[in-house]
């Protein structure tokens, strides 16, 4: 008897526990989404040592994929995997793109990748199509900010689903992260490597404290959105106009420091 009122009490304290956010998801269907990066990197936005030439602001491609919670491409606070080690600071995709391959294949936690093409100025737009699934709901996805030393703007693991629908629309306003792993201070910067590795981190107006920082602003409270991001779902196709999901990154390894 003793047993059995312990069993269950644990099995209640089981049911009660939570669960991982993408196990919530109830959508029985897929999910296709335009997603949209607009570049909010401007001159008057943020004025300090903006870089006008050799070569001046732009964006990178997008790199994003779709995945279960047991996947995470890139987390605030946690160390970056050497792939986006190598695209925050060159713009080679590769290795992160063998990151998530391995990660599909060993736990299947990936649906799909998807990557959207690079920006030649600070302020502009580019866009695609992801993919969704009810076990993977979430969306990651890296920009790299050229030029700099390692830093991205990007999102970690934002969930599509809400309990048994998708969301039809989500703008999230994005702001420069650190790799932690090129310990440059302005964006042109040469290459000095970070030993020991750090921690992704924030960049803030104040943080890194250092008068020689770009995105150094004391009179600020916060910094301006750098960036933002939209995602709006898509309607189904009349039957027979539907076309496979097929979506493969730029075939380009390395994204140049200069104007496209």
């Amino acid at each position: 008897k003793v047993l059995w009122t312990v069993l269950v009490t644990m099995l209640g304290y089981a049911s009660s526990l939570p669960v991982g956010e993408d196990a919530l998801c109830t959508a029985e269907e897929l999910a296709k989404y335009k997603i949209i990066f607009i570049g909010k990197w401007s001159q008057t936005a943020f004025p300090k040592q903006y870089p006008l030439y050799r070569p001046p602001a732009q964006w990178s491609s997008l790199l994003g994929v779709t995945h279960s919670s047991d996947y995470s491409m890139w987390k605030k606070n946690e160390y970056a995997s050497n792939g986006v080690r190598d695209f925050a600071e060159k713009g080679e995709a590769w290795a992160l793109m063998k990151e998530i391959e391995e990660a599909g294949e060993k736990i299947q936690s990936v649906h799909g990748i998807f990557s959207a093409p690079a920006i030649s100025s600070g302020t502009g737009q580019t866009s695609t199509e992801l993919e969704a699934h009810p076990r993977h709901p979430l969306v990651s996805f890296v920009v790299r900010i050229v030029p700099s030393p390692d830093w991205f703007v990007g999102i970690d693991s934002l969930n599509l689903c809400e309990g048994g629908h998708w969301m039809d629309e989500v703008s999230v306003d994005l702001y420069p992260y650190d790799a932690g792993t090129d310990s440059g201070f302005t964006f042109s910067s040469p290459n000095f490597a970070t030993i020991p590795q750090d921690t992704v981190t924030e960049i803030t107006c104040s943080s890194p404290s250092h008068p020689a920082n770009s995105f150094y602003y004391p009179k600020l409270k916060i910094l301006p959105p750098i960036a933002q991001v939209t995602m709006v779902k898509l309607k189904k196709s009349p039957p027979g106009l539907s076309a496979p999901f097929i979506n493969l990154p730029a075939k380009s390894n390395e994204i140049i420091d200069t104007v496209s």
